[in-house]
């Protein structure tokens, strides 16, 4: 099992990476929500995902009972998956505009528009 962690999060990163490297920038923000689930299941792989109770200690004991289930990895993933969906959300919303105004999703055309734009060439 962990290794198919281990292979599914190699994958991930790779094709993140690799989605964030063109020239696209929605392929951009495709890489970036690639990465943030990478990172997602990166932070449950190293939590040990396996079966067992609830982490709740019964009124008689003193401590828990082992195997128990560790909540602080679901907890990091469900804040991280809020934050990424923001983030993605905002970002998207950025490339609108910025497709509005310039009229292309190619980084290197938006790069020599704004160039022109600084030098007062219309």
């Amino acid at each position: 099992m962990e290794l198919v962690f281990a292979l599914v999060i190699g994958g991930l990163y790779a094709a993140g990476i690799y989605m964030i490297l063109r020239r696209s920038i929605v392929k951009l923000i495709i890489g970036l929500a690639l990465l943030s689930q990478a990172a997602n299941l990166l932070i449950f792989a190293v939590g040990r995902p396996g079966r067992g109770t609830p982490p709740i200690v019964a009124k008689d004991a003193t401590t828990l009972l082992p195997p128990f289930s560790d909540p602080l990895p679901q907890a990091l993933i469900l804040t991280a998956i809020v934050i990424s969906f923001a983030v993605t959300a905002f970002a998207l919303i950025l490339i609108k505009r910025a497709y509005q105004e310039v009229g292309t999703d190619d980084l290197d055309a938006m790069r020599t528009t704004d160039q022109r734009q600084h030098a007062g060439t219309p």
